[in-house]
């Protein structure tokens, strides 16, 4: 079978996959898109979204995923359904396969596989998702100010969360696995300082409780063996994220975690013509609207990059 010969390949979706398509589009270099797995990323899992610029009475995560895959469209990006599959980044043009069967070879790639939040994997916590459960406080706490919530986890971003919430919420409940914390010292001390914040060691999350929506948490503390249910409306899930980069393994530079790593101020990664954007690349921020603004890099990066090499093999 033929091999199908693309401009600039955009593996994934969401914010910074389509804010990727909309710039590439426009700049005439016919980008084909591919959606992953999880075709529009996490915020086709979210509710109703409220702090990105443009949606003054807030709009639901898979409608403004549409909005996005339209606009998208809407300047010719081809946006497909499928996974890619493999990766070959030694050779040029690099080379792709996507569902295990359509080969691809494309001048240059933009990485947009994003990251997925990791959870404890309760059937309970499954069934309320966006109905109490979430893995983001910066996202979704404003929802629950005035009101009791939990966070689970035991690490910085868990501190930050806890820390967060407690300017929004009188009780905030930090579920620790253990009889110690993971997070830096200075995060520690602010939990620990902090009276909204009440710490719940050497504790387990057994199940959430509630029907069509969060009502509480039943805990187990492993030490004492003691069981009791403590009412909250928020679950908070703080556990860590997971990048969606094992394919790029063993060619692009990634952190112990395996997110991409970039050259500082761009989306360059340690290949030339591969550009790394959103979640992938970024354990911070992970908002929609940072990953949408390093999808407007990605595009630039892959333009400015395909334009200069294009002028060097013109002959003088």
């Amino acid at each position: 079978m033929a091999k199908e010969k693309v401009k600039v390949l955009i593996i994934g979706s969401g914010p910074a996959g389509y804010t990727a398509a909309i710039y590439a589009a426009r700049a005439g270099l016919n980008p084909v898109l591919y959606s992953g797995g999880q075709p529009g990323g996490q915020l086709t899992i979210t509710g109703e979204v409220e702090n990105y610029p443009g949606y003054p009475k807030g709009v639901e995560g898979p409608q403004m995923m549409m909005d996005l895959r339209a606009q998208a469209e809407r300047f010719g990006t081809q946006v497909r359904d499928g996974l890619v599959t493999k990766v070959d980044l030694k050779k040029y043009p690099f080379y792709s396969v996507v569902d295990d069967q359509h080969e691809i070879e494309s001048e240059a790639i933009i990485v947009a596989t994003g990251a997925s939040a990791k959870y404890l994997g309760l059937p309970s916590e499954q069934r309320l998702m966006n109905k109490g459960v979430s893995a983001c406080a910066v996202c979704d706490g404003f929802f629950y100010r005035g009101m009791e919530v939990a966070v689970i986890g035991a690490g910085d971003s868990a501190a930050e969360e806890a820390s967060y919430l407690s300017k929004l919420c009188p009780k905030v409940y930090l579920v620790v696995r253990r009889d110690e914390m993971r997070a830096s010292k200075i995060m520690q001390q602010r939990v620990k300082n902090n009276p909204k914040i009440e710490i719940l060691w050497n504790t387990v999350t057994e199940e959430v409780l509630g029907t069509e929506e969060v009502t509480g948490i039943r805990v187990l503390n492993t030490s004492s063996g003691e069981r009791r249910d403590i009412p909250v409306k928020g679950f908070f899930v703080a556990i860590g994220h997971q990048p969606n980069t094992g394919i790029f393994k063993g060619q692009l530079d990634m952190d112990e975690t395996g997110y991409i790593k970039v050259k500082p101020g761009s989306t360059w990664t340690n290949i030339e013509g591969v550009f790394a954007v959103g979640d992938a690349a970024d354990r911070v921020y992970r908002q929609a609207v940072t990953a949408a603004g390093t999808g407007c890099m990605g595009a630039l990066d892959a333009e400015r990059w395909l334009a200069a090499r294009e002028h060097e093999l013109v002959p003088a």
